[in-house]
């Protein structure tokens, strides 16, 4: 079994730890991490404590749902790996159930998510990404390099993938930039340096702005930047310690004070730019931050 951590954005920013059995060709979730979810529990000690209380409940009731928890070791906060017990997507679509709620409703909703949606096989396609030679390929910080890589996220799920968008679009109010004038536009930002840090976090504000496609640019464009980081200042961006809150909030402030985005993607900088862990951590965050509440 591959012990590869994918950690996956959840309510409140909270992480859900994960492992794929790649024997059975399925999922296995952390229980202590969904009940801290369900019971919105930041103590570990009490979180613990009421999963121990909740399992030997079930055991007596004859529940399945314990019979079919299994132990994997998980890296915990302080470095360390740890038997934890751990259930497969029916198991913590059964625990949802043990709690009546609005928020057990939503963890049900979010477990019971298509992997065949366009956006479940995209993020299959950036998971993919990491070990392909395609990532070689790629060209750093032009246009071109940014429909590449939206080319292979969306290839054969939209008609127009890897395509400068035609029409107007806006979002919340913002108007990106003008279709007419846009391939002007990406030549100017092409040309932008990108030997500092600051100079690099401009060009992907002024990319932000441009949103050369009709969908999916967030999702391209973060990876774009962590490319550029990676080949110029041999860093990237450790998403997990960026907030979906705060990493909205920056972007939206971005055209006009772009320091609050500077700041926030400085203190999440890495060396670890070869990590596997890392880059299938930074999918699952950049996917989070695309979802509608």
């Amino acid at each position: 079994m591959s012990n590869e951590k994918i950690s996956i954005r959840f309510f409140n920013d909270r992480e859900v730890r994960a492992v794929w059995d790649e024997q059975n060709t399925k999922w296995w979730f952390s229980v202590l991490d969904i009940v801290a979810v369900l019971t919105d529990q930041n103590d570990y000690t009490k979180t613990r404590n009421y999963w121990k209380y909740l399992k030997a409940k079930l055991k007596k009731e004859n529940s399945e749902l314990v019979s079919g928890t299994t132990h994997l070791k998980l890296l915990a906060s302080d470095g360390k790996r740890y038997l934890t017990d751990m259930l497969d997507y029916q198991g913590i679509i059964a625990l949802g159930k043990e709690f009546p709620s609005k928020k057990a409703n939503r963890i049900i909703e979010w477990f019971t998510y298509s992997d065949e949606s366009i956006d479940g096989k995209s993020k299959t396609k950036a998971y993919a990404l990491f070990e392909s030679s395609f990532v070689n390929s790629i060209e750093i910080g032009t246009t071109n390099g940014l429909q590449q890589i939206h080319a292979y996220l969306f290839g054969g799920l939209y008609d127009f993938a890897g395509q400068i968008r035609q029409k107007n679009i806006s979002k919340g109010g913002f108007q990106f930039a003008v279709s007419h004038f846009l391939g002007d536009t990406l030549k100017q930002i092409e040309a932008m340096p990108e030997t500092s840090f600051d100079e690099i976090v401009n060009k992907y504000v002024e990319m932000n702005i441009a949103h050369p496609f009709m969908e999916g640019n967030g999702r391209s464009a973060r990876i774009w930047l962590d490319l550029i980081l990676k080949k110029r200042l041999i860093k990237c961006v450790d998403w997990s310690k960026i907030s979906k809150r705060d990493y909205m909030n920056a972007m939206m402030l971005s055209p006009t004070k772009s320091s609050v985005l500077k700041k926030l993607l400085k203190n999440a900088l890495t060396s670890k730019i070869n990590d596997r862990e890392m880059f299938m951590k930074g999918i699952d965050y950049s996917y989070y931050y695309e979802e509608n509440d």
